[in-house]
């Protein structure tokens, strides 16, 4: 029989673990674990090892269809609302997570969420089939309660050619809130902010040639030209540029749907064509990339050397552009860890973190599960 000093002594340690099992289920999915679940978890910590009772925690339904659905469905909207409908964009992302440690060939690399033809949707029966002219598929997913782990498969994002796609921002969601009216900087800003963790305020600078700024950018606005050189072309030069990429998509409010026209600039590109008449009138889609100078090389762009160009047409290149840089690498998981630890990064030891976080992103092949497993096993103490 264990006397009183044993089991004091070991009391807090069982208790411990538990919580620590605990803590990491509610974290990863929001909901308390089952019996079961807690003990295979607690054997997984006893040995050391949290990142398997994190992957025993992933398994759980709730980690997809709460948990990562809340995670992107900021990205979708220019409010950045969680509160908004299941859509092709989130459902995608969802997908991405999933199938990041597949071991056949459907595993994901998560850089394709910006440039990849794959849009996830559900192969449940009894559901309005996808299409991309409306949500429907999506909303019924959503009030039908099918299960996002177990139905949502890859497919080829329809309405558009091979060529004209680029992951999540030529979803209709995406389209529906960043292409529609307006210029389609939009979508340019919003993607860097959801997926490069920077806005324009962060990436301003003057030093870049204005020669791509476009029509309906006044070079004296109020009548200061000042304001133009210290603070509109810090912006402009850079995006408009990089916005170009975009050129041949608009969102149209009568097919409700997403539309691509090759060749064809879309009109918004010329409009307030007289705020400046000597202006850049764009041609075609053709993108590139001035950032890869000055300030904003310290983005990284293809710091893995990857054959990456700086220059493009259409906005799969420019997904990839995007993507292979080292900003969108850590700023993935600088989300990771804020959406798991429920805080930002607080000290040395957390920053030490985030790098390790990105190696193990970047040695992965780019596996965001992976990252939110360590994650969790990081934060399990707090």
């Amino acid at each position: 029989m264990l006397g009183v000093s044993s089991l004091l002594t070991a009391s807090p340690i069982q208790a411990g673990t538990a919580e620590q099992a605990k803590r990491i289920h509610e974290r990863l999915t929001g909901v308390i674990p089952s019996a079961s679940v807690l003990q295979a978890m607690e054997s997984e910590l006893n040995n050391n090892n949290g990142e398997a009772a994190a992957f025993i925690a992933m398994e759980n339904e709730a980690f997809y269809s709460a948990t990562i659905k809340n995670w992107a469905a900021p990205w979708t909207n220019r409010d950045q609302d969680v509160f908004v409908p299941l859509n092709d964009y989130i459902a995608t992302v969802i997908g991405y997570v999933r199938d990041g440690d597949r071991s056949d060939g459907d595993r994901r690399d998560f850089r394709g969420i910006l440039y990849d033809n794959i849009v996830y949707a559900s192969n449940a029966s009894g559901l309005t089939p996808y299409s991309h002219l409306n949500n429907d598929h999506y909303e019924d997913i959503e009030s039908s309660g099918v299960s996002l782990k177990e139905t949502l498969v890859p497919s080829v994002q329809s309405g558009l050619p091979d060529a004209a796609t680029a992951g999540v921002m030529t979803t209709r969601a995406a389209a529906e809130a960043f292409f529609i009216d307006g210029t389609n900087r939009a979508m340019f800003r919003f993607t860097l902010l959801n997926h490069l963790c920077r806005d324009l305020e962060q990436v301003q600078d003057t030093t870049r040639s204005p020669d791509r700024i476009r029509q309906d950018v006044s070079r004296s606005p109020g009548g200061d030209s000042r304001v133009f050189l210290n603070n509109c072309v810090a912006c402009h030069s850079g995006m408009d540029p990089l916005a170009q990429a975009f050129a041949y998509y608009d969102f149209d409010n009568d097919l409700d749907a997403l539309v691509y026209t090759p060749g064809q600039v879309n009109p918004k590109y010329h409009i307030n064509e007289t705020t400046f008449p000597y202006g850049y009138i764009t041609p075609n889609d053709n993108w590139d990339n001035y950032w890869r100078q000055g300030q904003n090389a310290l983005l990284g762009w293809d710091y893995r050397n990857e054959g990456i160009a700086g220059a493009g047409a259409g906005a799969k290149s420019l997904g990839m552009e995007l993507a292979h840089s080292e900003a969108f690498a850590q700023c993935q998981v600088e989300k990771v860890f804020k959406n798991v630890c429920l805080r930002d990064p607080l000290n040395t030891e957390d920053l030490a973190e985030i790098a390790s976080l990105k190696s193990s992103f970047e040695s992965s092949t780019y596996n965001i599960k992976q990252v939110f497993a360590e994650a969790a096993d990081y934060c399990k103490g707090d």
